[in-house]
């Protein structure tokens, strides 16, 4: 089964709060025309803040995190009633589904969220994702869904990530870039400094959404939301927006979840040998060579792992927490302190530039 995620930003569907219902009974339209190709869409729309700003009639988005929630959860009752609504004039359903970054971090939860997704496309039904604004006080603060979008495609293994924004796409000096084939600093450097009244992230999230998406090999669109049939336009190959390429090899899935969903939760520091090691020579990392470690962090949580010139080495699921770190001062380790299956070299944290995974 081919699937796509569409993003919808909320300044295309909510432009200064107020909802466009008739323009999101277009793109349910595309949709559908897009679906009769052969695949299957599941949307992350954002929104639900800005629907709740305007239901309010407050003039600008605020700055305090609980008034957010608030909004989010106003918001997203009036989101999904539109989407509801405009579904069912066309004979169709979907279903909502609220994350935060704890489903992807915690392996079981994530494992889950891909078979619920997966059945309600076997049945046929719509999934609309949005971040659980109002609960979550990380999520809330992504970039106005565009990394989570990146990880839902990584999640259900997506082959493609459509980003509908309010611009066509990256602009170089105001002139469309068509094809992007490798993020590097050249092409971070274009991103001009944005934020909207209403709206977070601009297109420096939609590009570290990009690098997420193309490293787990899937390809990337960032369009104009409201241009006729952008959707479908592009299912069917016809250049739109700005195309970014996916990596010729892609990583094992675990290694991109421990990449991209798990939350780094301390640091440990290594010596030389342990480096070589480690990075050189592809084995795990043993308790002989650790040099300090800072952090709470438990048993198979993420960590980040660095020489003792303090560089970033890469990620990995840890086989000790804290407590048992320090209680093993002066006792042998029964095991590694982390297996090199679940290593990742490379990571940048939040940026998320991963060298293992290009």
């Amino acid at each position: 089964m081919r699937k796509i995620v569409v993003k919808i930003g909320s300044s295309v569907i909510a432009p200064e709060g107020k909802l466009d219902s008739a323009l999101l009974g277009r793109i349910v339209d595309d949709i559908f025309t897009a679906e009769k190709e052969g695949i299957k869409i599941v949307l992350v729309s954002s929104g639900a803040i800005a629907c709740g700003i305007g239901a309010l009639g407050y003039k600008k988005k605020p700055s305090d995190v609980h008034s957010l929630m608030a909004f989010s959860s106003l918001g997203q009752i009036q989101l999904m009633n539109i989407y509801a609504g405009q579904f069912k004039k066309r004979k169709k359903h979907c279903a909502q589904i609220l994350l935060t970054w704890d489903n992807f971090d915690d392996r079981k939860r994530f494992l889950n969220a891909r078979h619920t997704i997966n059945k309600l496309l076997d049945m046929g039904v719509t999934p609309i994702i949005n971040e659980n604004d109002a609960v979550s006080f990380d999520e809330i603060r992504f970039g106005d869904n565009d990394r989570l979008a990146a990880m839902a495609a990584d999640l259900i293994g997506a082959q493609s990530l459509i980003i509908l924004s309010d611009v066509k796409g990256l602009l170089d000096n105001g002139k469309l870039v068509k094809a992007v084939y490798n993020i590097d600093s050249n092409i971070i450097g274009l991103v001009k400094k944005e934020k909207g009244k209403l709206t977070a992230g601009g297109m420096a999230a939609k590009l570290e959404a990009a690098k997420i998406a193309v490293s787990s090999g899937a390809k990337v669109i960032i369009a104009a939301g409201r241009d006729k049939a952008v959707i479908s336009r592009a299912v069917k190959g016809e250049q739109v927006g700005t195309l970014f390429s996916p990596v010729d090899k892609i990583a094992k899935a675990k290694k991109r979840w421990i990449a991209f969903s798990k939350k780094i939760k301390g640091k440990i520091y290594i010596d030389d040998g342990a480096k070589e090691a480690l990075i050189n020579q592809g084995k795990s990392l043993l308790g002989v060579g650790l040099v300090k470690f800072e952090g709470e962090f438990k048993k198979k949580d993420a960590v980040e792992i660095y020489d003792k010139e303090e560089n970033i080495l890469g990620c990995g699921l840890i086989n000790y927490s804290y407590e048992e770190l320090k209680e093993h001062k002066t006792k042998k380790f029964e095991k590694e302190i982390i297996h090199r299956d679940n290593f990742v070299k490379n990571i940048k944290f939040q940026g998320r530039v991963n060298e293992e995974l290009r």
